[in-house]
């Protein structure tokens, strides 16, 4: 039976695709996006009212919620054993990809460009290294049991093979310029990053929950009603 966390990473797929689909289609109909012309990168979709309020509510949510899924994966990754340092570098990555992808949201293309596109280097070339890494931690611990199938990685490596590839030929096709195959090669490789979150939900079938603990500075008495406080007391009374 899997947990209510395992929902969290196929929630923010779904969200993050169906989102940006909706931003699509609000575009065609306004005909703020003209199919004749040539097929639109996202951000051109989101760019202008009122899709683009909902462009940057999606993404934020999403930025949000790809936050939580790390943090979670990085207590994972710790408890099975992972040394400190690389592991907190993917937390690292994993977290610029967020706030790349709430800065593609937030600064609009036509109104904050260079901002834009720092945000969208964040999300898509840190997106797609977060998830190499993340494999290159499956397959080294390969040999102890991990939730899902044996074909999770295969998957995933075909998945971030493609990410990488697609990031290659969107820039390639860009410089050309071939805008429409450069715009396809965009959305293809959101749709895939969106994926591999959503993969994220089998290594979260094993956890049944989470905790928050607070820790009190040396030479802080605990709070009252804390466990360090109840086990002080008893040991006075015994």
């Amino acid at each position: 039976m899997w947990g209510h966390l395992s929902l969290l990473p196929v929630f923010l797929a779904l969200w993050a695709i169906i989102g940006i689909w909706i931003v699509f289609a609000i575009a065609v109909v306004n005909r703020t996006v003209d199919l004749t012309k040539g097929f639109p990168y996202i951000s051109f979709c989101g760019s202008y009212p009122p899709q683009s309020c909902i462009f940057s509510q999606f993404l934020n949510v999403g930025a949000a919620l790809a936050v939580w899924i790390c943090i979670l994966r990085y207590h994972q990754l710790r408890d099975w054993g992972v040394r400190t340092w690389p592991n907190q570098l993917t937390l690292w990555t994993g977290l610029l990809c967020a706030l790349g992808t709430s800065i593609v949201g937030n600064f609009q293309e036509k109104n904050q460009k260079p901002t834009h596109l720092v945000g969208a280097f964040l999300a898509f070339i840190m997106g797609n290294l977060y998830f190499w890494l993340e494999l290159l931690f499956s397959w080294r611990m390969s040999g102890r049991p991990q939730p899902g199938s044996p074909w999770i990685r295969p998957l995933r490596l075909s998945l971030c093979s493609l990410c990488s590839i697609l990031i290659v030929a969107m820039i390639i096709l860009h410089t050309w310029p071939l805008r429409s195959a450069s715009a396809a090669c965009e959305w293809a490789l959101a749709m895939l990053l969106f994926v591999l979150f959503g993969l994220f939900s089998v290594d979260f079938s094993s956890l049944d929950g989470c905790s928050l603990r607070l820790h009190p500075r040396p030479g802080l008495s605990p709070a009252p009603g804390s466990s360090q406080t109840q086990q002080a007391q008893l040991s006075h009374t015994l």
